[in-house]
């Protein structure tokens, strides 16, 4: 997938965020990205770094989740050759990569507490030293951390050091979640609609159905911005006549009808799922009449979930509407009064 640096959006909170990341950039000190997953926090740290002085040096990332707390510290400050098996070679941390630059830590949350004791001394002293060495190596480096976790809570309980989350909490920008920021899921949507459709080579951009709109508008939007461009995406990728606008939103692509049953919920507390997956009566022998009658129960439960709008239940089922339409028709089922 592409990677975008853009910022999209006009609403009140996410603009304060990314004015605060404007004013942060020139200083030089550390700053905290704190949000939810999918709000944005890498494209904070690359507005910090290219607003900043350093714009010419690199920007190096690392994401501490993403190693085993054995490799994280000689990924961090790096090792000389025969530190610990498998190191034939000496090799320089990101922090040296990152000289004159900026180190973007995601998850920091995620640290041991003996990888936060070397990143300590690291921010006080600009000094790193190799696994295997005795000897500091000078680093002139701006970090910039992430995370979703609630760091002074951590460092209230012993999960994180406190004078760690001071050095580097000079500056904290809050990211707001996508369901706060009023105005920009349209905006998004349009965005990367418009772009989805360029890429498959598309005359002209359709635009969205009023109900289609709505749907993504009443979404909570769990995975946030991440989250809406997959759906956007998905949405015009299987869309197939770009004369009309778009109308069919799939927000769960695991949803279907056919999906096999360990999928599904046995213990969920909606009566009508619960009837969905129960199966078909033993008096029914045909297997023909049995297969109609779980194919209704799914499709009546599904028209429950979402209050009888045909276009949502569509989308969750996996089917069109006009499959929808003819599944109603087949089976007689019709809105309650």
């Amino acid at each position: 997938m592409e990677r975008d640096f853009q910022f999209i959006g006009q609403s009140t909170p996410f603009l304060d965020a990314v004015e605060r990341a404007s004013r942060a950039a020139s200083t030089g000190r550390p700053v905290l990205v704190i949000g939810e997953r999918g709000t944005g926090k890498e494209l904070i740290a690359q507005r910090l770094h290219r607003l900043s002085a350093r714009w010419g040096e690199p920007l190096v990332t690392l994401n501490c989740a993403a190693l085993p707390e054995t490799l994280i510290e000689a990924e961090l400050f790096g090792h000389e050759a025969g530190a610990f098996t498998g190191a034939t070679r000496a090799r320089m941390g990101r922090f040296e990569e990152a000289d004159k630059g900026t180190l973007f830590l995601d998850e920091l949350g995620t640290l041991s507490m003996a990888a936060q004791e070397r990143l300590l001394r690291a921010v006080e002293y600009g000094e790193v030293t190799r696994i295997g060495s005795s000897r500091p190596v000078q680093v002139d480096v701006r970090i910039v951390g992430a995370t979703n976790a609630d760091l002074p809570r951590a460092a209230a309980e012993g999960r994180f050091r406190a004078d760690l989350l001071d050095r580097l909490s000079f500056e904290v920008i809050t990211l707001p979640p996508l369901r706060a920021r009023e105005g920009d899921v349209a905006e998004l949507s349009e965005y990367y609609g418009r772009r989805m459709a360029t890429e498959l080579g598309w005359d002209h951009w359709p635009g969205f159905t009023q109900a289609a709109a709505d749907a993504l508008e009443a979404y909570a939007w769990p995975g946030n911005v991440r989250e809406l461009r997959n759906v956007i995406e998905r949405a015009v990728y299987r869309w197939d006549d770009q004369e009309r606008p778009i109308a069919q939103i799939v927000f769960n692509p695991f949803e279907s009808i056919w999906a096999p049953r360990e999928q599904v919920d046995v213990a969920t507390s909606e009566p009508t799922l619960a009837a969905a997956i129960t199966p078909p009566s033993p008096t029914v022998s045909d297997l023909r009449a049995a297969v109609e009658e779980h194919e209704r129960a799914l499709v009546s439960a599904a028209l429950e979930r979402h209050r009888w709008n045909q276009r949502r239940t569509a989308g969750a089922l996996g089917l069109t509407y006009d499959q929808l339409r003819h599944c109603l028709r087949k089976h007689g089922l019709t809105a309650p009064g």
